[in-house]
């Protein structure tokens, strides 16, 4: 399984530390990002560079995708100079951004006409799951492409689930981020009651944070607001994306998620507040 060649496309916060993560396993790989600069580091431990996603695939038996917007993943994936123009016969996509379970079936489709299969996976975990090779990985697809492509999530993640069918891993996704949206605005508002009532927030988050109202959020982004810690960590905008899609999804369905509007609204008014530093969530 070492022998596998892979393409990893899309160098940022999350990609740079789960492609590092894949090279450190032992395999070979070729990076691509629209950045060229944000491969050089990767490069410089071994990986080789792609010019174009197509030239990241052309030798790949396995690309993985985490990129921004669904509007990138199209280009990456189905475009011109996209992965499935040169991914050869057998190899498999892998989609782990956050995007639309309807493109996530649409690259499926497209996939299984080149005799290529197509996976989504999402993740869940932020820059330090990433970093610290914890992240869970919402997986949609084939359960055959799925164990090929095992060994490879092992080394990035903890926590696999295989959720069904193609844009099953998606839906999933959705589920976390609507779980996260909502929960923030009680970690806030907690914390901000903590602070004017003259508690010490890293005594008052571990109080809490091991009892009933524990959660990922204030376990782990508590501790950051509380020493004032904003270096990225997602990018507001990208969070904004995120719910959005839930949002459209669960109109689809006819469901009425007021909570979630509601989260919505406050990320936009960070997004207004903070155009100089967007990535503080």
């Amino acid at each position: 399984m070492s022998k596998l060649h892979v393409g990893f496309i899309g160098i940022g916060i999350m990609g740079k530390s789960m492609c590092e993560h894949i090279m450190n396993a032992g395999y070979t790989v070729s990076v691509y990002s629209r950045t060229t600069s944000k491969c050089d580091a990767l490069v410089a431990k071994g990986a080789k560079l792609a010019l174009t996603p197509a030239d990241a695939a052309k030798d790949a038996d396995v690309v993985f995708t985490i990129v921004g917007y669904p509007q990138d993943v199209r280009e990456v994936i189905l475009g011109s100079n996209g992965v499935l123009s040169t991914l050869r016969s057998g190899g498999i996509v892998v989609d782990m951004t956050t995007s639309e379970p309807s493109l996530a079936k649409e690259i499926f489709a497209a996939a299984k006409l080149k005799g290529v299969s197509s996976i989504d996976a999402p993740v869940s975990g932020g820059d330090v799951g990433a970093k610290e090779a914890r992240l869970s990985i919402m997986v949609g697809g084939e359960a055959a492409a799925l164990a090929t492509v095992m060994p490879l999530f092992q080394v990035m993640g903890k926590n696999i689930r295989h959720m069904g069918g193609a844009g099953a891993g998606q839906h999933t996704k959705m589920v976390n981020q609507i779980l996260i949206a909502t929960n923030m605005i009680g970690v806030v508002e907690g914390l901000l009651y903590a602070y004017k009532s003259g508690l010490d927030l890293n005594e008052a988050i571990a109080a809490v944070g091991a009892g009933a109202a524990g959660s990922w959020s204030i376990n782990n982004m508590g501790p950051r607001i509380a020493k004032r810690d904003f270096n990225p960590g997602f990018m507001v905008e990208h969070f904004l994306k995120d719910m959005g899609i839930a949002l459209k999804e669960s109109q689809a369905m006819g469901l009425s998620l007021p909570g979630l509007a509601l989260a919505n609204q406050l990320y936009l008014a960070v997004q207004v507040i903070t155009p100089q530093n967007p990535s503080v969530h």
